[in-house]
């Protein structure tokens, strides 16, 4: 019987926050007034909301309920409340915050010297992560919440995103990793003019099977080896003391600094990225032939099927015409192959670099909407806060 009262009272209660709503909204409408913004009627909704829950705050610091008779003699008193501005998503206002003649209420909901509730700051820090200049984010609280910001407090906030950041990207890390994929991916930062940089990014899987970005690194303009060697430095120094398996690029001394790194770790070559290369080297008219002679390589059920399917590739007219894509599979042979000797289930883990698609195409999105990062640090806030 319960289970079959529960959506009446549901259905109830939405009925009355809709009444309530709408009773809102009328007034507003009759009135004139504004949502946002001070005197805002979603501002003074919220004014109320803090109100009473600092005036629970209080009785539960003083042991009893305002009017209360235990309290005659206690010892302590309310002693009046203080107006206090303070911001929030909904725009400013004024609180009054109750006190005690003892002056020793410290209320958690509003904590005493601050004016900036955590949703405000972090509204504020979004704006600066999606790559809002400080004037962009000034602009836009006016315009949205009707209170002026100085440079100063928005620079405040936004320092606390950097703070996160320098230490999230030097926390230590675990000690074993089964698989690390590393890949580099290109954005558009503004540094003077408006250019294309690589982001060195590190994504492992841990051994609960879960996956951690490890570390993301704004490099100079092109991806090289020798940057890679000091990002995964960096990551052996931060506690990484083997690897299983590394997923990469083709990228050419790559596999000698993984190895140079951690000794024992395998290299494996992108098929993805293998794919790409090829068809750059061929024709066009060439690729609906190309596509199938290269899966029957990359699909081999062992090594050895995969090396036959390569040589009749390699002698066959379409491998005569294309002796680029011949020497691209043969020189890469070493670090393509050691994804074959497991099973289906592991191949589709092991064979791409594209478990970080997901944050790359995070990155687009947010270029398209402005066209460029004004700085490294807006980009890597971004994929932080994100």
């Amino acid at each position: 019987m319960a289970d079959k009262m529960e959506p009446v009272a549901s259905t109830a209660g939405d009925t009355m926050v809709d009444e309530v709503v709408e009773r809102l909204l009328d007034k507003a409408d009759a009135s004139g007034a504004a949502l946002l913004g001070e005197g805002g009627l979603l501002t003074e909704i919220t004014r109320a909301v803090l109100e009473r829950a600092l005036e629970a705050e209080m009785s539960e610091h003083l042991g009893y309920e305002r009017g209360d008779p235990a309290g005659h003699g206690s010892g302590n008193s309310r002693n009046g409340a203080s107006p206090k501005t303070f911001l929030t998503d909904a725009g400013v206002g004024t609180l009054a915050v109750p006190r005690d003649r003892n002056g020793d209420f410290e209320p958690r909901l509003v904590p005493k010297n601050a004016r900036r509730l955590a949703g405000f700051n972090d509204r504020t820090l979004s704006l600066y992560a999606r790559g809002m200049s400080v004037r962009d984010i000034r602009s836009h609280l006016a315009q949205i919440y009707g209170v002026e910001v100085s440079p100063d407090l928005i620079s405040k906030v936004t320092d606390a995103v950097v703070d996160e950041l320098v230490g999230w990207q030097n926390r230590p890390l675990d000690a074993i990793w089964p698989i690390i994929y590393i890949d580099a991916l290109w954005v558009k930062i503004r540094s003077g003019s408006v250019t294309s940089k690589p982001v060195y990014l590190a994504v492992g899987v841990d051994m609960d099977g879960r996956k951690d970005v490890l570390g993301l690194w704004a490099g100079a303009e092109g991806e090289g080896a020798t940057t890679w060697m000091a990002v995964l430095s960096e990551l052996r120094n931060r506690g990484v003391e083997d690897v299983c398996i590394v997923v990469c690029d083709g990228l050419k001394g790559l596999p000698d600094a993984v190895t140079a790194t951690w000794l024992k770790a395998t290299v494996q070559t992108c098929v993805v990225h293998l794919i790409r290369a090829s068809l750059r080297l061929s024709s066009v008219r060439d690729h609906p032939k190309l596509v199938p002679a290269l899966r029957a390589i990359y699909t081999a059920p062992t090594e050895q099927a995969a090396g036959q399917a390569l040589e009749a590739f390699a002698t066959s007219d379409l491998g005569e015409r294309d002796p680029a894509v011949v020497r691209t599979w043969r020189t890469a042979w070493p670090e393509f192959t050691p994804y074959l000797a497991f099973p289906p289930a592991i191949r589709t883990v092991v064979y791409s670099t594209n478990m970080v698609e997901s944050i790359n195409s995070r990155l687009r999105k947010a270029t398209r909407k402005r066209g460029h990062f004004p700085s490294e640090q807006t980009l890597l806030a971004n994929l932080l806060c994100a």
